[in-house]
């Protein structure tokens, strides 16, 4: 296989480069970790909307570009090398959009999708709840009929997006029977979040982020014509839905200004009269996680590439992501340990080392393994749907 990205792809990384650096020196945004999820900066957004980078690979029809997911590939890795603040528009262009594209009603694909690509659109995942978390199917919101309206009731928790959302992706059980199975009777819904019976909670994390929430729904009315695709066929929608949540670079390079700063850190840094890059021990352990990097590039990109031929990257997708969270898991507590006690400060300390970024993924690594799927879960997919190995 030929791993060469052609001219056209390489000017395209280029222009992004181009971009996120001179953004950098305009102070638009500092690199941080995670800036995919908790950097919410709409000026940024705007600006990437405006480059024509939103919606990507989404039909022209629907003001998207047409262009590859190799493209897309290339964008998301730039922005996640310079840790840019997406987190506006990174879930509805991720997988939202393509949710809509998918499932959704003409309508539904002429209303919102332009709102997305214009960066106007900041959708929440309304997916995990106190009772449903890894078990989505257990989930209690429910969606009432009420003639030509639905009326939401129940609770959602760690909603990514929350805190800035204006519009939310909701999935609810429409069919009341108690005998229906669990994984039956649930239908997904996107509506805006300014709606009366809204209340929305801050989730403050253990890195002090609240980049997530608590969104309480009670009696809110919604029309019919918010519901996502065919109703009580939710749950394999979401299924679909979540393999392209679980695709994205996001999953190994979340935390890469991390990866990057560490190894400037060895090189540059003295202790006991050298620089503790000449430390073998350092040495080996840093060569070990690069080469775990790579590894973990190629798995997203054979996503890709299942995605270029048309295909959810099912399969693959599980395996990249309970690989590359590993990794992200590993670059953390790699860099704590180089950095001694020093590097246990947080970025709000003026002796903290580059930026408090390690004990701020240190902390925040021990989610990765958990959002869009355990990655017990995960591996369950691919011993089961990739070895064909029998179910529990």
């Amino acid at each position: 296989m030929d791993f060469k990205f052609t001219d056209e792809q390489e000017s395209f990384r280029k222009e992004v480069r181009d971009f996120l650096e001179g953004e950098i020196k305009q102070g638009t945004f500092q690199p941080s970790c995670d800036a995919w999820i908790q950097g919410y900066s709409p000026e940024f957004t705007r600006k990437v909307s405006k480059k024509g980078w939103i919606g990507l690979t989404w039909p022209k029809e629907y003001g998207g570009q047409g262009r590859g997911h190799i493209d897309r590939l290339i964008l998301t890795e730039e922005m996640l090398r310079y840790g840019a603040p997406a987190a506006c528009h990174w879930f509805a262009d991720r997988q939202i959009g393509g949710g809509i594209l998918r499932y959704g009603s003409e309508e539904q694909k002429r209303q919102i999708l332009p709102k997305i690509i214009a960066g106007e659109a900041y959708v929440g995942l309304g997916l995990s709840e106190p009772e449903a978390g890894s078990d989505l199917a257990s989930l209690r919101t429910k969606a009432t009929e009420s003639g030509d309206d639905y009326i939401i009731d129940g609770q959602k928790m760690w909603t990514s997006c929350g805190v800035f959302m204006n519009m939310i992706y909701v999935v609810a059980r429409t069919d009341p029977n108690p005998e229906t199975p669990k994984a039956r009777g649930i239908s997904e819904f996107v509506f805006e979040t300014n709606l009366p019976g809204i209340t929305i909670t801050p989730t403050i994390d253990i890195t002090g982020s609240t980049a997530w929430a608590e969104v309480f729904f009670d009696g809110v009315k919604i029309p019919k014509s918010c519901m996502i695709g065919q109703k009580n066929r939710g749950f394999n929608q979401v299924l679909v839905q979540l393999d392209y949540e679980r695709a994205g670079l996001e999953r190994l390079m979340g935390n890469y200004p991390l990866f990057e700063a560490i190894i400037k850190f060895a090189k540059e840094t003295k202790w006991r009269h050298d620089y503790i890059s000449k430390d073998p021990l350092v040495r080996q352990k840093l060569a070990q996680l690069r080469t775990e990097f790579e590894i973990g590039r190629l798995l997203t990109y054979r996503v890709v590439m299942v995605m270029e031929e048309g295909k959810a990257p099912n399969v693959e997708a599980a395996m990249a992501k309970a690989y590359c969270t590993g990794f992200e898991q590993h670059l953390a507590s790699l860099a704590i340990e180089i950095l001694g006690q020093y590097g246990q400060l947080l970025g709000d300390s003026k002796y903290a080392p580059i930026l408090g970024m390690a004990p701020h993924s240190f902390l925040g690594s021990k989610g990765y393994s958990l959002q869009a799927g355990s990655t017990e879960i995960l591996r369950t997919i691919v011993a089961t749907r990739g070895l064909g190995l029998p179910a529990a």
